[in-house]
């Protein structure tokens, strides 16, 4: 069973988290929180896989309580929820050590898939996000793509990884399309990472669009 802890300071809004998921054969919610700092003593006590976290409650905030959070465990998984989707809450979601990013009025079958992604250690953005802060930072400075061409650096099979990647698909999504179990994907992804010296899929996505081997 994956554990959640749901914090968010609207109670039909919470209600309405807590029945999704409680109709889930493979999840439970152990705790609820109202604001920040309940979400932060609930997470240190409760010990949930995952925490569903607001980004806008009353005190502390959800982009401070995920970095709390955080701090005091830096395995638990926090998956953001909010009814906004503008750049500087994903960054700030991002930086505070967020898995994801998921906005309130996603259908029920992409909060339940978002909350299964995080549980199993993956990143959570959709598609739609991803394209938005690859945009971003591709419009700041950074590093040059290597100077060596692709196909010295990956595998044909690590380069449609990475392609898929910077669409915005999980590691879940990537096996279906590949026809690969999902480990098998975790272990080529882990490849990726360590021959482009990188630590997240975000710079992987970024890195293929500066490289041209993004579509």
């Amino acid at each position: 069973m994956i554990r959640i802890l749901v914090a968010d300071d609207q109670p039909l809004v919470r209600a309405g988290i807590v029945a999704t998921i409680d109709a889930q054969d493979d999840m439970e919610v152990v705790g609820e929180a109202e604001d920040g700092n309940s979400a932060i003593d609930s997470a240190g006590r409760l010990a949930p896989d995952v925490v569903l976290m607001d980004i806008r409650m009353p005190g502390v905030d959800g982009i401070e309580a995920t970095r709390a959070v955080r701090e005091r465990d830096p395995d638990r998984r926090v998956l953001i929820l909010t009814t906004f989707d503008a750049d500087d809450h994903v960054y700030a979601a991002l930086r505070a050590g967020a898995c994801g990013f998921l906005v309130k009025d996603a259908p029920v079958e992409e909060l339940v898939a978002a909350v299964r992604a995080a549980a199993r250690g993956d990143a959570v953005l959709s598609p739609a996000i991803t394209a938005r802060v690859v945009e971003q930072l591709l419009a700041a400075p950074g590093p040059a793509a290597p100077s060596l061409p692709s196909g010295e650096i990956l595998t044909p099979r690590e380069i449609e990884l990475v392609r898929l990647v910077a669409d915005g698909l999980s590691n879940l999504e990537i096996g279906e399309r590949l026809h690969l179990s999902e480990p098998t994907i975790k272990t080529h992804m882990g490849h990726v990472l360590a021959k482009l010296g990188m630590r997240d899929r975000l710079q992987v996505a970024v890195w293929a669009h500066r490289s041209g081997i993004a579509r």
